[in-house]
């Protein structure tokens, strides 16, 4: 069993930044793939991006390309969203969530077997 806890999440301005970090449980969580999610008043779950165990690699939708940054600290079992220029858009629920069977990075919601509770992200213009 693993167990996914988001903080980090709050109020901003459009054009500031937010970290948000996920704390996960299991001793194995090196070999996690982990991914960030996003679900945006009124519509369904989308990828953010996710972050693969086996060599760090990152994947983005494209419209966080460049702002977004996701990293991982395997000793402190906890992976970050670094989230720069926020839009007014980008105000979501955002989860994490991990998958300790794969290698690589996914984009499928259902690809992902263990979900975090969510940190709400409000971006004020």
């Amino acid at each position: 069993q693993v167990t996914l806890v988001e903080s980090g999440g709050g109020l901003v301005q459009a054009g500031g930044s937010l970290r948000l970090s996920c704390a996960a449980s299991g001793h194995t969580f090196s070999r996690y793939a982990m991914g960030w999610f996003r679900q945006r008043p009124g519509k369904e779950r989308e990828f953010v991006g996710g972050i693969s165990w086996s060599d760090s690699s990152t994947d983005y939708r494209d419209s966080v390309m460049g702002r977004f940054t996701i990293s991982r600290d395997n000793a402190k079992n906890t992976v970050y969203l670094q989230m720069n220029s926020l839009h007014v858009e980008d105000t979501a629920v955002y989860y994490c969530a991990a998958n300790p069977a794969v290698m690589g990075v996914m984009r499928e919601a259902d690809e992902y077997t263990y979900w975090g509770q969510g940190t709400e992200v409000t971006v004020s213009s």
